[in-house]
């Protein structure tokens, strides 16, 4: 599956954030590049890629090697609401229903 979003953090940050975020999962090369990530692990395979956006943002997309809505899509989704955290810790995230 593939997942977008936008963020205001650098592609630098949101990379740190990534390596922080995915511990469990190794990188596929020893030489990760300034705007991707590959990871591989139990859950399967996650290419992550960045780059700058319309001015201030950085737009990301998480690649998974899963059909349906696996774990591993889960986990993209949960970091990408630690990204939201981060670019912005004052805002209090509220369930939209």
């Amino acid at each position: 599956m593939r997942h977008f979003h936008r963020t205001h953090l650098t592609p630098a940050d949101v990379l740190r954030v990534a390596d922080e975020f995915f511990p469990d999962l190794e990188l596929a090369t020893d030489r990760p590049s300034q705007r991707s990530r590959t990871y591989s692990g139990a859950l399967g395979v996650l290419a992550l890629a960045v780059r700058p956006e319309g001015g201030h943002y950085t737009f990301v997309e998480a690649s998974t090697d899963q059909v349906g809505e696996s774990r591993l899509d889960k986990n993209v989704k949960k970091f990408f609401v630690e990204l939201h955290r981060r670019a912005d810790p004052a805002h209090k995230l509220a369930a939209g229903y």
